[in-house]
């Protein structure tokens, strides 16, 4: 006894919250517009982050 198929794939929404492609994708972008942000602000200001911010 063979079952049939179903012939449509249902469409399934993205989900908002949670590990997914687009989550990673926009947390990559985000690390990587801030990692630029702080070697610039070490080579506008010559001193490191750390001084910057007034830890150090």
């Amino acid at each position: 006894m063979t079952q049939t198929q179903p012939t449509i794939t249902p469409k399934l929404e993205e989900p908002k919250f949670g590990f997914n492609e687009y989550a990673e994708r926009l947390n990559g972008r985000a690390a990587m517009i801030g990692f630029l942000l702080m070697v610039l602000i070490e080579y506008v200001t010559d001193q490191g982050v750390l001084s910057w911010l007034g830890l150090k």
